[in-house]
């Protein structure tokens, strides 16, 4: 499913539908270059798994954890890591455990330790008569 969005709003609405329809064990991986929306599409799946604090990058932090709703939000930047065995050394067997729904900025550095069913969220800026964003979901239906 392709969406284009004129907003940060709209951006954070598309990820609140999205987070609608994941289970327990979701991994969402996004694509994108800075500044495309990432965050603000969590911000969405973050209200929409019904939380209701601040959801922040986890840039500097790797992860953010954010719990409180229907299920728990594991946020991460993997902008900094080298590959997909750093991934492993900061316990993503366990967060995958966990039961919650993981989602993954810079999910291109750590493809190979992603699993099979992961749903990719690719953001893209839109024609340049649109200051919008393209933004392409796979592996999940929105409802």
């Amino acid at each position: 499913m392709e969406v284009l969005s004129h907003s940060e709003a709209e951006t954070e609405a598309l990820g609140a539908r999205l987070a609608a329809s994941l289970a327990p064990g979701a991994v969402v991986a996004y694509r994108g270059g800075l500044g495309m929306g990432k965050t603000a599409f969590t911000r969405g799946l973050a209200k929409g798994l019904g939380y209701t604090g601040r959801v922040t990058s986890p840039t500097f932090t790797i992860v953010n954890e954010y719990e409180g709703g229907r299920l728990p939000l594991f946020h991460f930047d993997m902008y900094r890591l080298p590959d997909e065995d750093a991934l492993f050394d900061i316990g993503w067997d366990e967060y995958l455990s966990r039961g919650g729904v993981c989602a993954v900025e810079w999910s291109e550095q750590v493809t190979p330790a992603l699993p099979a069913e992961t749903v990719y969220v690719t953001i893209a800026r839109a024609p340049a008569a649109d200051d919008g964003r393209i933004i392409t979901v796979e592996g999940a239906d929105l409802p």
